[in-house]
């Protein structure tokens, strides 16, 4: 199982990107970037790859929106260049809050774009001219859309691999099957690994029997609040306010896909009260309504014997890798996040 984190960077971006070197000594495997309507991911991408020499990059995630399938593909070329092969792109619709509140862009057909973003993106990588017609993306633009002037191209540069590793970020039971039937690695957000062959088992199933069996096995990356040793209440609580903020606050009432996960976790009142307390402004009582078993299910907290643990129940479920959250001390202490990383890397190991 590998190791990954989340760059934090409120304190700063070069200086998160400098206390790097010492997570990747101390075992860290993998760093993700998110873009959501921040900074871009991609430039921070680039300035990773020429700080550190062993670290695997990621987009955590990419929206399949706000680019053009192409550019997509281009950008995740580049990355693995300069990288030296490292980079991984990971993919995801968003919500519609985001792509028509931030982008302007209709929040259409998730799933189809999805399909035919990553079908581009591998033609493009393998140098071959990109013709595509999709029911939303079509690869030259007919000429009764434009000038006429558009031919076939392919990309100029030879990509250091003719398949980067696509990464879907996927929690509703029909994006879990694309996910299983397209991608080398699934990203789902609060796995609970003694629910996850109830909730996404079937998913799972019916995307793997369509699998190319050149992708290799499905690989699975989650996302994990974590803190070892000491006075967890802290960390805890921390964890309950950032489920919170997803449970209640993450979408629109009726359109919110973190309060539907809860709910198909067996936790449907619960969903229903904090998104009620969450959208009221009553956000320290929204998360005291979680209960402490779904908290910690959620969550690495604990000493290092119980959170070895629930990495055997995370093993049991598939997952291969976790990108680790730190709360409680780490969160905001760099001897901490390194103490943590090296504790993480012994316990996999």
């Amino acid at each position: 199982m590998r190791i990954g984190m989340q760059l934090d960077y409120s304190g700063g971006f070069a200086e998160a990107v400098e206390q790097l070197r010492d997570l990747e000594h101390a075992g860290l495997d993998m760093v993700f970037v998110a873009e959501a309507y921040s900074f871009d991911a991609v430039s921070q991408l680039g300035y990773i790859a020429a700080k550190t020499d062993r670290l695997e990059i990621a987009s955590g995630i990419l929206p399949i929106y706000s680019r053009t399938p192409t550019l997509t593909a281009m950008t995740a070329a580049g990355l693995d260049h300069i990288s030296g092969g490292r980079f991984t792109l990971g993919l995801g619709a968003s919500g519609p809050q985001v792509v028509e509140g931030f982008h302007g862009l209709p929040y259409t057909a998730p799933l189809g774009r999805t399909r035919e973003v990553v079908e581009i993106c591998r033609s493009v990588w393998r140098r071959e001219r990109v013709v595509h017609q999709g029911r939303h993306y079509r690869i030259p633009l007919p000429a009764d859309q434009g000038t006429g002037l558009g031919k076939p191209l392919k990309l100029i540069n030879h990509p250091v691999r003719d398949r980067i590793p696509v990464m879907l970020a996927a929690i509703g039971p029909k994006n879990v099957a694309l996910a299983a039937e397209l991608a080398e690695i699934w990203e789902p957000i609060f796995f609970h690994p003694d629910k996850a062959a109830e909730v996404f088992g079937p998913s799972l199933a019916e995307g793997r029997a369509k699998r190319d069996a050149e992708l290799g096995p499905l690989q699975i990356h989650v996302d994990v609040p974590t803190a070892i040793g000491g006075d967890v209440g802290d960390a805890l609580d921390a964890v309950r306010a950032r489920l919170a903020l997803y449970i209640g606050g993450m979408g629109a009432q009726g359109k919110n896909f973190y309060n539907d996960l809860a709910c198909r976790y067996g936790y449907a009142g619960t969903a229903e009260l904090v998104q009620k307390l969450y959208l009221a402004g009553r956000k320290d009582e929204a998360a005291a309504v979680l209960p402490e078993e779904f908290v910690r299910a959620l969550c690495l907290v604990g000493s290092a014997d119980e959170v070895g643990e629930r990495l055997a129940r995370y093993a049991g479920a598939g997952v291969t890798s976790l990108s680790i959250t730190p709360v409680g001390k780490a969160a905001a202490d760099q001897t901490e996040r390194v103490r943590l990383v090296e504790t993480m890397a012994g316990l996999v190991s």
